[in-house]
């Protein structure tokens, strides 16, 4: 077993070498683009890493973790285009550096493209790697919709935001570890169970996204802190103070997020004030530790030697270590 900084540095390497821009020039360049913008590199590095979890080198798995870090990108493209983005990763859009049909079929190529990699793989394989896939795609489709869906309704239940960040999220990191597994020939419980540590995993880190968004250190958190209250989105937080906030908390939070000052800073202020009050703040926290102990448990389940556990359970907590 390998750091997962190896890993990473050689999918990265994988990346370059099959993401050269060809003709029709309009059509590849900005597929080469996006690709290139940078990023953690986390789901194909969880394919690499799985791979060698269950004994095959992880040179096997190359082509399907590219298909799933073209995929993921494929999704930003798109997304971008859906929220009128004008950056992504500090850089220009693709739709903004291009136009936004450039941005339509170069995502639209991507998609193909991913599907094509696991043409690499022998056929009980490929079959098993492309349901998978399938079924991961549309889900993410799904919570994209979900999460669109919300933006427009006031009766959000808490049950439906972890279907939606479910889907969005978590469902693409549990995906990248199982086809780790498949590739491997790993048991069916092996990467049933590899699948739910990461499923449960990528739930956590969704909701932890959500706390340091409002409560998270500046320095250490990579984003605005305060940028979804700013947007007015319906995370966690918002959802549990409707759920069991005061009648006054919740007419102050209904309030605030029908306003938008020139100068946000006392609207954030307000708001997490409300979030603690609530007892939302410490909601969420509780959830985040109990889906990370889903995560821990699975693992301790799968039958792999210690060492090899301790290497996903470091992997977990580095993920989930991040600073508040």
């Amino acid at each position: 077993m390998q750091s997962i900084d190896f890993y990473r540095s050689a999918f990265i390497s994988y990346l370059k070498e099959n993401s050269q821009v060809r003709e029709p020039v309009n059509l590849y360049e900005p597929i080469t683009y996006i690709l290139n913008l940078g990023g953690k590199r986390l789901r194909p590095v969880l394919t690499l890493l799985a791979t060698e979890i269950f004994n095959k080198d992880f040179k096997e798995s190359l082509n399907a973790a590219l298909a799933i870090e073209v995929f993921h990108n494929f999704s930003l493209v798109h997304d971008d285009i859906m929220d009128a983005a004008p950056l992504r990763r500090g850089q220009a859009t693709v739709h903004e550096r291009w136009d936004v049909n450039t941005g339509i079929l170069s995502g639209d190529a991507m998609l193909i493209t991913a599907y094509q990699l696991f043409e690499n793989y022998e056929a009980d394989q490929f079959r098993r790697l492309a349901q998978l896939f399938s079924t991961t795609a549309l889900q993410v489709c799904e919570g994209q919709q979900y999460d669109i869906d919300f933006e427009n309704r006031d009766d959000v239940t808490l049950s439906e935001y972890l279907t939606m960040i479910t889907y969005k999220t978590a469902v693409l990191v549990a995906a990248a570890l199982k086809m780790g597994g498949i590739i491997a020939k790993a048991s069916d419980a092996c990467q049933s169970k590899i699948y739910n540590f990461g499923l449960n995993l990528g739930i956590a880190f969704q909701l932890q996204d959500d706390y340091l968004d409002a409560f998270g250190d500046p320095k250490t958190f990579g984003k605005q802190v305060g940028g979804d209250i700013i947007e007015n989105k319906k995370t966690v937080l918002y959802l549990k103070v409707l759920e069991q906030g005061s009648v006054l908390q919740k007419k102050e939070l209904l309030d605030m997020y029908s306003i938008q000052p020139e100068e946000p800073s006392a609207k954030i202020k307000t708001i997490k004030r409300i979030f603690m009050e609530s007892g939302a703040a410490k909601f969420t926290q509780v959830a985040i530790a109990e889906y990370t102990d889903k995560a821990f448990k699975v693992l301790g389940e799968l039958e792999i030697s210690e060492e090899k556990k301790e290497i996903l359970r470091g992997f977990g907590k580095q993920l989930m270590g991040r600073e508040v």
